[in-house]
């Protein structure tokens, strides 16, 4: 356990207060005014506490609550955001349509700034340059063709279709699939168009040059190399710092993720010489906790804990 005891503490940015783990791993008293962490960026930073007393156990602070008292501190950038009819529990959006799914897994699509219902029963939706696809509370996938939804091969949990002409997604125990262009864009005359990829996410999301994931713990991984003709990339995941339960690239290859204390992020720096980006900027859609992200075309849209859809530019 560790207890803090303070009357004032500055902060110059933190994502997930591992750093803080690390001052709770050992018994300690620490008596001075000044301590050294490691931020984000792996930079040395100087912090000045001014506090009664700092004692720490054997035992580690849970994450989450680190995170409440350290993301306190952090600058969030508050976006320009309008509110949408209708509720939802997911959302995605790609190649300039938007579709979600509520939380009795019936399904939306975006039709003049309406989100419309389609007949479709689906607990996960995605579309972007691969399509749009779905898949059901029984994990089977369902593809978009010739106006209606097709059965694909394969049983997944989330799947993304927002890679260069390229599927992604998960299945229930938590194994990590991709299809390459040719092989999606000629199905179903390709009856096993689905490569494994090592590793276990529970999320993952594709753009035009890599694709990320979160895993059960909550880290963060990224795939580099990606292509249409290669969408198993590079073939090992690279940690990124940082905690995400979700996270969603998109076809212009931003990344945008939320905690699981409901806190949106954005990944700075990200681009194709550059796939990993450089830092984390909190922001703010929501007047609570965000539960859901996607972004298109300039447009980043949230869905918020309770449901309520905000449309923000960026």
């Amino acid at each position: 356990m560790c207890i803090v005891m303070f009357l004032n503490i500055h902060i110059g940015y933190c994502l997930t207060c591992e750093y803080f783990d690390w001052m709770c791993s050992t018994s300690c008293l620490i008596s001075h005014e000044s301590i050294y962490i490691y931020d984000l960026e792996n930079k040395l930073k100087y912090v000045m506490v001014s506090y009664n007393k700092l004692y720490c156990g054997a035992m580690k602070v849970y994450r989450s609550i680190l995170l409440l008292f350290c993301c306190k501190f952090l600058h969030t950038l508050a976006l320009d955001c309008s509110v949408m009819n209708g509720n939802l529990k997911q959302i995605d959006a790609g190649s300039g349509s938007v579709v979600g799914v509520n939380n009795n897994n019936e399904a939306f699509v975006l039709i003049d700034n309406v989100f419309t219902k389609i007949s479709k029963s689906l607990k996960h939706f995605s579309v972007g340059p691969a399509g749009q696809l779905g898949v059901d509370s029984s994990y089977n996938i369902f593809k978009l063709k010739s106006g209606s939804f097709v059965k694909f091969p394969g049983l997944l949990k989330q799947v993304d279709a927002g890679g260069d002409q390229i599927l992604a997604g998960v299945n229930k125990n938590d194994q990590i699939y991709c299809v390459n262009m040719d092989a999606n864009n000629n199905w179903p005359s390709c009856n096993s168009p689905w490569v494994n990829l090592n590793g276990g996410l529970k999320y993952y999301s594709c753009g035009p040059y890599s694709c990320w994931g979160v895993s059960g713990d909550d880290k963060i991984w990224i795939m580099k190399d990606v292509s249409n003709n290669v969408c198993s990339g590079a073939g090992t995941f690279v940690n990124i710092d940082g905690f995400l339960s979700m996270i969603e690239v998109a076809t212009d290859g931003s990344v945008f993720g939320i905690n699981s204390n409901g806190m949106l992020y954005q990944r700075i720096g990200v681009t194709r010489s550059n796939p990993s980006g450089t830092k984390w900027q909190v922001m703010s859609a929501c007047p609570n906790k965000h539960k859901h992200v996607s972004f298109d075309l300039g447009v980043l849209w949230v869905v918020c804990v309770d449901g309520s859809i905000r449309k923000c530019t960026i």
